[in-house]
């Protein structure tokens, strides 16, 4: 439907010695900014930095939590593994709460529960409880990923492309401060504590969304519905996910902990070196915006997978160099940096996005940000330090060849009619 109530018509165009339908109501999105939805994009930025606080903020505090639950570091390992189970749970359930309701409320009431939980955590003295209430912190950063990917798309519909790259920015801007804020308490007596009180604070200010008007989701055609529907299709983009987020969550929970392990910095220099891996995906992720303008999100994908592979090579063949470190961590933090939005994209522009298939792509995204920080926290303390490095290599190998799947289903969808035994159930 057009703004003004009207029917927008459908067009036809010759392309292969194929007439092929456009259906114009991708295009019928008012494409200027007014000032509500410069507001209602403004918090969202907002909530994005106060969301990469809280996920950024667990990798340089683990040998405090795990000193206060009198535990090892292996098995504080399993925080990762119970975070990223609650967002798994967060995303699927809140992909379909966003479609049925307000989604600017849902918003507001997960960023209220992770104040409260992160207010607690420090206060935590047995693993299983700090397990709870990250299990708990991780269902609602679940329902904000999706929620927050979810509603710009339907704020923007399909000039999302820029809106989605400066999303992840301001994402990537609160994931790289949050390390240097860190190294400024970890020398302080209870710096643990005032770490998390701050960030309890910080999480609340973008609750103040919950008093603006919620974007809805566009009216799709059946042909468009089918395109959504396509089971292997969302699988296959989900693994896409799932490879990138594997890698990311595992690289920056686990470098602090690799670093001063082999005694190559101290705990404060450790910090800093997280925040140059946030720096370099903070500043990817601003170099995305334009490039996303000139190239087209699988070969954009491409270079990144590819890139992330070289950039993990000096780490691999020089584990025990600082100097090797610092180039893997500024080279991966670059390269992966913009395969989140990209991904993103490149799905809005092959199928029309719900609340439900965000959902569904976050059970790969988080299956892997479960599976390979759990891998490398059991190989870390009993294998060699390389070992984390080949993990890595083989998720971004497993990426590529994904991808390649991904553009031939793409492609036989284009030009087929899609079998009815094909279908997922309507989502």
């Amino acid at each position: 439907m057009l703004p003004d109530g009207d029917i927008c018509p459908n067009y036809f165009s010759l392309r292969n010695d194929k007439i092929i339908e456009i259906d114009m109501t991708e295009y019928s999105e008012e494409r200027n900014l007014n000032m509500p939805k410069l507001k209602t994009t403004g918090l969202y930025y907002a909530g994005f930095v106060a969301l990469g606080f809280s996920i950024a903020s667990l990798g340089p505090t683990l040998p405090g939590l795990a000193q206060n639950a009198q535990t090892s570091l292996s098995a504080i390992g399993i925080l990762f593994t119970a975070r990223s189970l609650g967002s798994l749970i967060g995303s699927v359930a809140g992909g379909r709460i966003f479609d049925r309701l307000r989604g600017h409320s849902i918003i507001a009431a997960s960023f209220l529960c992770i104040a409260i939980m992160t207010a607690l955590t420090p206060f935590s003295s047995t693993l299983w409880l700090l397990a709870a209430l990250l299990f708990v912190t991780g269902i609602a950063q679940g329902m904000l990923n999706v929620g927050g990917n979810t509603l710009l798309m339907w704020l923007h519909g399909r000039g999302v492309g820029p809106f989605m790259n400066a999303l992840h920015f301001f994402f990537g801007l609160g994931t790289v401060m949050i390390p240097v804020i860190i190294a400024q308490f970890v020398e302080r007596q209870d710096g643990i504590i005032w770490i998390y009180l701050f960030l309890a604070v910080v999480v609340l200010v973008p609750t103040v969304v919950a008093f603006l008007p919620s974007p809805t989701a566009a009216v799709v055609s059946h042909r468009q519905e089918e395109t959504r529907r396509d089971a292997l299709l969302i699988l296959l983009i989900s693994l896409v996910f799932g490879c990138y987020q594997g890698a990311t969550i595992s690289f920056s929970g686990w470098i602090f902990t690799y670093v001063t392990r082999l005694d190559l910095v101290n705990e404060t220099n450790a910090a800093y070196l997280t925040s140059v891996y946030w720096g370099a995906l903070t500043l990817g992720r601003l170099a995305a915006i334009p490039i996303s303008i000139r190239y087209e999100p699988i070969q954009i994908l491409r270079a990144d997978f590819t890139g992330a592979l070289i950039s993990l090579l000096p780490m691999l063949l020089w584990p025990e160099s600082l100097t090797a470190v610092i180039i893997t961590s500024a080279g991966l933090g670059f390269t992966l940096a913009s395969i989140y939005p990209t991904t993103m994209t490149f799905a809005e522009r092959i199928m029309p996005i719900s609340g439900g298939v965000v959902g569904l792509f976050a059970v790969g995204n988080y299956v892997g940000s479960m599976l390979v920080p759990w891998i490398i926290g059991f190989l870390i303390e009993s294998a060699p330090p390389w070992s984390m490095t080949v993990v890595l290599m083989i998720d971004m190998l497993i990426a590529l060849v994904v991808l390649v799947f991904l553009v031939r289903r793409n492609t036989f969808l284009s030009t087929q009619n899609l079998p009815a035994e094909n279908l997922l159930p309507k989502i």
